[in-house]
């Protein structure tokens, strides 16, 4: 039987706006939390300290600024550890600079062109696989992501978008780059520092942290302590349409 959404009354018992928002808040929580019972997925460890679950939350979505060094980052350890993951839209997206991150490749598709359709390809590749990256072609409608982010709390799947996405739960950037390496005009580009910041629903006072992204080897490695952003925006989530 569903619980109703007006108050209990038994008793003629007042109910405060305030008390009826909070009861609301929780219920609308429990409606959306993913049904399938899993564990975050496993990210590196300075990725971790950004994010309130410490991982990858299980039907969710992130909004990622327009870094595919950041995205495969991002993917690298949750593949390592078994998970499958797609990458859509991204015909730039190399198989070399995947693999450079620790990214398993027998266990990442790319689909580079899927045109128009490329929600409904989304959409159906979050049925099978647990990690779906997705740089979008267009605009997004409303009821068209509504639908996409059932499907991500029923099956479980993380959705991870290039870009901004309306409704994501965390949103994740990467600015002040600085490459080392060169010297007065030769040598070879060896390191980038980044500071990554990440914001979320649940933690809406950003965290960032300095860190090479990628490192000389191809790994992360800290470069400040992650730190509170202090009073920063909310996330900024565009409107579909």
């Amino acid at each position: 039987m569903a619980t109703p959404l007006s108050p209990a009354t038994a008793g003629h018992d007042r109910v405060s706006p305030a008390d009826e928002l909070r009861r609301l808040r929780a219920q609308l929580d429990r409606a959306q939390a993913p049904r399938v019972d899993a564990p975050p997925l496993p990210v590196h460890p300075l990725f971790a300290s950004l994010l309130p679950e410490g991982g990858l939350r299980p039907g969710s979505s992130y909004a990622i600024s327009a870094s595919p060094s950041l995205l495969l980052a991002l993917i690298s350890t949750a593949s390592r550890a078994g998970s499958w993951a797609a990458a859509i839209g991204m015909p730039t997206l190399g198989a070399e600079a995947a693999a450079g991150f620790g990214v398993d490749l027998e266990r990442l598709v790319l689909i580079p062109e899927p045109g128009q359709r490329w929600l409904a390809v989304a959409a159906a590749v979050a049925e099978v696989l647990p990690i779906v990256a997705v740089r979008p072609q267009g605009r997004a409608r409303d009821g068209d992501v509504a639908r996409l982010s059932a499907r991500l709390r029923d099956r479980g799947t993380v959705l991870l978008v290039m870009g901004e996405w309306p409704g994501a739960d965390a949103l994740l950037s990467g600015s002040e780059p600085r490459w080392s390496g060169l010297g007065a005009g030769h040598g070879y580009l060896e390191s980038r520092e980044v500071t990554v910041t990440a914001s979320s629903r649940r933690s809406p006072v950003p965290r960032s942290v300095r860190m090479l992204l990628p490192g000389p080897g191809g790994s992360l490695e800290a470069r400040t302590p992650v730190r509170d952003s202090g009073m920063a925006p909310p996330i900024r989530i565009r409107a579909a349409g």
